[in-house]
């Protein structure tokens, strides 16, 4: 099932959408993880659809098809909250449950904290394990402020063909399997001086000037009253942290499913036990 692409504005910015429409009044909004596209959902997004949901995916802005913020601007992650509450304001149906994979995930769960008006269920991916080791707040601002200026003086890497782009994929992701590397290149790249480059912003590989705050992403979680289900791959690698179970208990209802044989990229690796999960917890 091919997807229906359209654009829409949030937050001032025009966003790339996804749409495997089930014909459902339940809106499933899928949001992939950093580096990533909506078409992370490719095999996913059917899956939900055949389900009978209306099943979406946007590109988050600056990445895939989506508008960059443009001169001056830069990637706060309190943005995306804004971008999906309008996303969501335009595509909901009757009922709206979110599914996000890494970043993404963290997205969805913060936005039903602050928005929890009508969200039916929350599937967070691979996004409860994060963390970053201290580091003073001005060497962290020098340390983003220096890669920004690198990022924009720095010209986009150029694949000399499709399958090149493809072995990148497959060189940091190696249990992608090759037909869904080739496909994810087709779609991720733009051609570009003889070449083809991945489409996300450059200044997404720029270190943000704020560091990773667990006590306050624990606040967002322990604000979501909907039940949420908390899906990690068996063979990730992320490394767990050694206080999962104390930030497993900040949900108020959450249920934890493993995927054999998936690493971090799990809807890549397994989509049909990731569709399974997803549509036993979304009927359940």
């Amino acid at each position: 099932m091919e997807p229906v692409g359209r654009d829409l504005a949030a937050n001032g910015l025009r966003h790339r959408v996804l749409e495997w429409d089930g014909g459902g009044r339940e809106t499933v909004l899928c949001l992939h993880g950093f580096l990533d596209s909506s078409w992370a959902w490719m095999e996913v997004g059917p899956a939900l659809a055949r389900a009978g949901y209306h099943a979406v995916a946007p590109d988050l802005r600056g990445f895939g098809e989506s508008e960059r913020v443009g001169a001056g601007g830069y990637y706060y992650f309190t943005d995306y909250l804004l971008d999906v509450a309008d996303l969501a304001a335009a595509l909901r149906r009757d009922r709206l449950s979110l599914v996000g994979h890494s970043m993404g995930g963290s997205i969805a769960a913060q936005y039903a904290a602050s928005f929890p008006e009508g969200v039916r269920r929350v599937a967070m991916l691979e996004s409860i394990e994060f963390d970053q080791p201290p580091e003073p707040p001005p060497q962290r601002v020098a340390t983003w402020a220096a890669a920004v200026r690198r990022a924009r003086g720095r010209p986009a890497r150029v694949f000399p063909t499709l399958e090149a782009a493809a072995a990148r994929i497959r060189e940091l992701d190696p249990r992608c399997p090759p037909a869904t590397a080739r496909a994810l290149a087709e779609r991720a790249t733009r051609a570009e001086d003889g070449g083809w480059s991945f489409k996300h912003d450059p200044l997404h590989v720029t270190p943000s000037p704020f560091p990773f705050d667990l006590a306050r992403v624990k606040s967002f979680w322990s604000a979501i009253r909907c039940p949420v289900l908390l899906v990690q791959g068996a063979e990730t690698e992320q490394p767990l942290p050694a206080d999962l179970p104390e930030r497993i208990a900040c949900f108020a209802d959450a249920r934890r499913a493993i995927v054999p044989g998936a690493g971090h990229m799990l809807m890549r690796h397994a989509p049909g036990e990731v569709s399974r999960l997803l549509l036993e917890f979304l009927g359940g």
